[in-house]
């Protein structure tokens, strides 16, 4: 039998509205015999429980066309008998960086032994949610979507009816990785009392999970939690500009035991705001954790393993359904930051975590936008795009054929891969790659001066030196993908001919690259990526890296030292390794020395981006890979 092949899309009869939450009911009887899974797909997300007791939640994101469902194995919550099933649902309805809008819906059916014993149906008994507060719209961020408010005075079992049928052509396919889970409390390190009203609450350490609460309150009360990163202004920054970290509970008389499961926080400090005395036991965080195991490794020197496991860390923090940037302000998936993350995770991790980069990889190559260009993130309802980050799809598909052997995925996606140097190389002008042009184009390269585009402003469609280099290397590993799958490759003399282009137009008799012709435009980035694209070889290259070196050139931020690194090394690993390492040391003992168990979005930490810098963020975990390749890190026993 075909999934879901008697079950029907539902939703509530009177319709759907963005930011509200549905309740669905169903039962059905159990022999008590064989295993009974139940397989779920929603729009947006979702939470289940089993006769009352929480199972699974986590909607994997996805696209209509390429719909995720879970199979969740609910036999030992079941009794013989009649069980019932719950399922809130919260619908976004609002495009995000993390979701495409679609119709609202639920689709489930339980199955035990082949045999169907519930399906989702007209039949199935829904409800707007009494205690969630639907359509208040207040966004956490525009990456991430909406923070959630929350009555426990308004629970109860009442209100039930028949639901509705929805009209969704999905195409449905299994959760490709595991689920995460859902751990014990982080334990409270340290709580600051500064009256029965106001708390500030420490757990130690970054941690990413399901904000969870228990108090007891005398009365009916509103009590806001803001969540935070740090501390530097001595309390939780709880909005930062249109960005709201906060979430808000109305407590009942009494205790108060209540865990959100459809909203994950990234933090380490929660800052608890009472209207009245409450007696805290505990406000903080269930983690919620995809297991992956550490690969064995020694890493010489105690700040080496130190920044080595703080990178680590933050690699594993940054896995959520798929990679995410930054567990606290997007959470959201980008090619340029996974492509760093899955270069760093084939060292870190023990399988090299291949099930993980090729489901985040696939998840990627699903994203559909006319012009055959990559969305700015995935899944994703904003039509923005940074074109240079297609561009590093295809570093990354090359990485992990080389990395675990697998050319499937490549075979699945050429069409994909092709299709974005295609529109690279028909976007040109005089035998140059041009910026493209549009106020939903952002030609981002880099955070640092001339690499940083403008966002939500169209620019001149001319050249630059950032676009071209980076064509030339996403066409040379365009070249070896299509050696791995057995293809011929379509674009033969390209690269060579974009090359010359390269140095008749931005070197300049300084025998430096500059971002733009004619411009004294000179960046670490530009003139790195010159490197490794092969415009300059040799003798040249090398004086070329000492200029990195002098201080002379705009540097790149974190994320991108890893361009910088590969060129030095690939130039002259032997005279250019203690300068790499000198550098990482510096930078990364800067966020030890800070107190962070994370690796920062910036050098600059928490007062980045007006006061909006992660303090952990994936694409900085570059030192796993470098250390690994200049066998600071060795695979072993640490």
């Amino acid at each position: 039998m075909n999934v879901f092949e008697k079950s029907r899309w539902i939703w509530l009869r009177e319709g759907e509205a963005a930011d509200s939450y549905a309740d669905f009911k169903d039962s059905f009887n159990y022999s008590g015999v064989g295993s009974v899974m139940l397989n779920i797909s929603v729009d947006s997300d979702y939470t289940l429980y089993v006769n009352g007791v929480y199972a699974a939640s986590n909607q994997y994101g996805d696209y209509e066309h390429y719909k995720i469902y879970d199979q969740i194995d609910i036999a030992e919550l079941l009794r013989k008998g009649k069980n019932e099933i719950k399922i809130t649902v919260h619908y976004f309805g609002v495009a995000s960086s993390r979701y495409r809008p679609a119709k609202a819906g639920l689709i489930y059916e339980v199955i035990n032994n082949g045999e169907v014993l519930a399906i989702s149906s007209e039949k199935t008994r829904s409800r707007l949610n009494p205690a969630y507060e639907s359509g208040r719209r207040v966004a956490v961020s525009g990456q991430l979507g909406f923070t959630f408010f929350y009555n426990a005075n308004n629970e109860t079992e009442y209100g039930y009816s028949g639901s509705g049928a929805v009209e969704k052509h999905c195409t449905f396919f299994p959760r490709p990785i595991k689920k995460a889970q859902v751990k014990v409390r982080k334990p409270m390190k340290n709580v600051t009392r500064y009256d029965d009203t106001h708390f500030l609450i420490d757990l130690g350490g970054e941690c990413v999970g399901l904000p969870t609460l228990d108090i007891i309150s005398d009365g009916e009360q509103k009590i806001t939690v803001a969540f935070g990163e740090h501390i530097d202004d001595g309390c939780v920054r709880k909005n930062i500009g249109a960005r709201n970290f906060y979430f808000e509970y109305t407590a009942k008389n009494g205790e108060n035991i209540f865990t959100e499961y459809m909203l994950r926080l990234g933090c380490r400090y929660l800052e608890v705001f009472a209207e009245r005395p409450i007696e805290l036991r505990y406000v903080g965080v269930l983690p919620q954790v995809y297991e992956v195991k550490e690969a064995e490794c020694t890493v010489d020197g105690e700040l080496d393993r130190r920044i080595y496991d703080a990178c680590v860390n933050t690699l594993r923090l940054c896995m959520m359904e798929h990679y995410v940037d930054c567990p606290w302000r997007e959470q959201a998936l980008y090619a340029f930051d996974s492509r760093n993350q899955m270069l760093c995770g084939y060292y870190a991790f023990a399988d090299k975590n291949k099930e993980y980069a090729r489901a985040n990889l696939k998840l990627i190559g699903r994203d559909k936008r006319e012009d055959g260009l990559l969305s700015i993130c995935y899944p994703s309802g904003s039509e923005l795009a940074i074109p240079s980050f297609s561009l590093y799809y295809l570093f990354a598909m090359r990485e992990y054929i080389d990395y675990t052997g697998d050319v499937s995925l490549a075979i699945e996606l050429f069409e994909k891969m092709k299709g974005i140097l295609d529109e690279f190389l028909s976007n040109t002008e005089n035998g140059l790659v041009k910026k493209f042009e549009g106020t939903q184009m952002w030609n981002f390269y880099d955070w640092s001066k001339f690499s940083e585009g403008t966002l939500g402003k169209a620019e001149a469609p001319v050249p630059d030196a950032a676009a071209n280099c980076l064509t030339v290397i996403a066409l040379e590993h365009f070249r070896a993908i299509c050696e791995s799958i057995g293809k011929q490759f379509p674009y033969a003399g390209v690269a060579d001919r974009l090359r010359q282009r390269i140095r008749e137009t931005f070197l300049d008799a300084n025998g430096l690259f500059t971002m733009s012709e004619g411009k004294e435009q000179y960046t670490v980035l530009a003139n790195s990526l010159a490197i490794l694209s092969g415009v300059v070889t040799g003798e040249a290259a090398e004086r070329l890296c000492d200029r990195l070196l002098d201080g002379s050139l705009v540097d790149c931020s974190l994320s991108m030292k890893v361009l910088e690194y590969d060129a030095l090394l690939m130039t002259n690993a032997e005279k250019y390794s203690g300068v790499v390492l000198d550098e990482i040391r510096r930078n990364y003992k800067k966020m030890l020395d800070a107190g962070s168990d994370t690796v920062w979005e910036t050098i600059k930490g928490a007062s980045d981006f007006g006061n909006a810098g992660s303090l952990c963020h994936g694409w900085s975990a570059v030192p796993v890979y470098i250390f690994h390749r200049l066998q600071i890190a060795r695979e072993g026993a640490k």
